[in-house]
């Protein structure tokens, strides 16, 4: 009963935040355990949820390349000019930080503060029109800030 209010709360602010994927994610969930089909559905999810998911955001991303509007001619002027090359470098310290991120939650075993990363993404989408996607990076910026700290 507890996992269910707890679910309710975050699909209640999500809802009021304007965080739609979070609010699909959490009544998912939340149906998922009312039907009593978690203990199926939800070791599957953890184990292959994030795979997945990450497949179909990067397929999503990826259409204008596969469906002609973005040519090799734009993908080679992208790479030369500043701004590609800057988005480059940005793309692999973020995807470095995701990988952070995951070991944090997972290896480490910290998924405990993925409240705070929840409420932050759902807060940012509602205030300033982001979009929340980030808890992997968030949680990777957390763990290097603390293995930065820890270190002096």
């Amino acid at each position: 009963m507890e996992a269910n209010i707890a679910i309710l709360s975050i699909l209640v602010i999500a809802v009021l935040g304007r965080a739609n994927s979070v609010a699909a994610a959490a009544c998912f969930l939340l149906i998922f355990r009312l039907l009593n089909i978690d203990n199926f559905i939800f070791p599957w999810l953890e184990k292959n949820g994030l795979f997945w998911g990450l497949v179909i955001l990067t397929a999503s991303i990826l259409i204008p390349i596969a469906s002609g509007r973005i040519t090799l001619l734009d993908i080679r002027k992208n790479f030369t000019s500043w701004v590609g090359i800057l988005a480059l470098l940005l793309s692999l310290f973020t995807t470095y930080l995701s990988g952070l991120g995951l070991q944090y939650l997972t290896i480490e075993g910290r998924s405990d503060i993925m409240p705070a990363l929840i409420l932050g993404a759902v807060i940012a989408a509602a205030f300033f029109k982001g979009v929340p996607v980030g808890p992997l990076v968030t949680s990777g910026l957390l763990a290097l800030f603390l293995k930065l700290i820890h270190k002096y």
